[in-house]
C-alpha cells in the first residue's frame, strides 16, 4: 500500500491514497519521537483493500528524573523503577487526553473509535493500555509492545465498561534490559484479574522490535481492522 506522509510539530500522518476505513495510532518510547516507527506501516504489508491511516504522534518534552532530569520526549515522567515510581499520574492522565483527542479526531475525519486500534512502544505502549482500557468508546484493539500497565491500582474504577472485552496483543522480547519480561507478565495478569483476554507474545530479543513480532503483529492488525471496517 503506497501512503502519503504529512507533519506537523505534534505528529506524523501516514494516509492512503484511498479514504481510510480504519487507523493505528502508534505511540513511540522514551526519549524517541514519531519518526521512529514510521517504516514499520510498510513492513506491515496491509492490502490496498483495507487502506488504513497511520498516526505517529510526538510525546511532549519534559525533564525525566530517572534519567537525572534530562529533558527529552516522554509521555510521563519516571521517578524510579519501582512500581509506584514508573508513571507519574499527571503526566499519564495528560497523555492519556491527547491521545483521546488523537482518537476524536480519527472520528472527524470518518473513522469511528471502534475502528481505530491504540497501539505503543515501551512508555507508548503503556500510555495505550492506560488511554485504551479508559476510553468511553469502543475500540477495534489495543496493542502494547515491550511495555507494562502503568497505575493498575486505578483500573477498576476508572476501566472502560465499552471496552471490557476490547483485543489486546501484549509482545515482549525474552532477553528486555529495559522492561524485563516480568514486567509485561505482570501486566498479563492484572488484565486477566480484570477480566481482560489479552494475547501473548514473546521473542527472542532485548528491548526491540524483530521481523518474528512484526509478522504476528501484522496479521493482528488485518484481523481487527478487516473485522471492524466490516470486511
Amino acid at each position: 500500500m503506497k501512503y502519503l506522509q504529512d507533519e506537523t510539530d505534534f505528529e506524523i500522518t501516514l494516509s492512503p491514497e484511498t479514504p481510510a476505513v480504519a487507523s493505528v495510532i502508534l505511540l513511540h518510547g522514551l526519549g524517541a519521537d514519531g519518526h521512529d516507527f514510521v517504516p514499520i506501516a510498510d513492513e506491515f504489508g496491509l492490502p490496498d483493500s483495507l487502506p488504513v491511516r497511520f498516526v505517529f504522534p510526538h510525546a511532549p518534552m519534559r525533564p525525566v528524573t530517572v534519567n537525572n532530569g534530562y529533558v527529552m520526549r516522554a509521555w510521563y515522567d519516571i521517578k524510579s523503577f519501582t512500581p509506584a515510581g514508573r508513571a507519574d499520574i499527571a503526566g499519564t492522565v495528560e497523555s492519556s487526553r491527547r491521545v483521546a483527542e488523537y482518537i476524536d479526531r480519527e472520528r472527524q475525519l470518518g473513522v469511528a473509535p471502534a475502528r481505530v486500534v491504540l497501539a505503543g512502544f515501551s512508555q507508548g505502549g503503556a500510555v495505550a493500555l492506560y488511554a485504551g482500557l479508559r476510553y468511553p468508546d469502543r475500540l477495534a484493539g489495543i496493542l502494547a509492545m515491550s511495555c507494562y500497565l502503568p497505575l493498575p491500582e486505578t483500573l477498576a474504577a476508572e476501566r472502560s465498561a465499552t471496552n471490557s472485552d476490547v483485543p489486546i496483543l501484549l509482545c515482549h522480547g525474552r532477553s528486555d534490559p529495559v522492561v524485563p519480561m516480568a514486567m509485561g507478565l505482570e501486566a498479563r495478569e492484572e488484565l486477566k484479574a480484570h477480566g481482560y483476554a489479552p494475547e501473548w507474545r514473546d521473542y527472542p530479543m532485548q528491548h526491540a522490535v524483530c521481523i518474528e513480532e512484526i509478522a504476528d503483529v501484522a496479521r493482528w492488525l488485518k484481523l481487527r481492522l478487516a473485522a471492524a471496517s466490516g470486511d
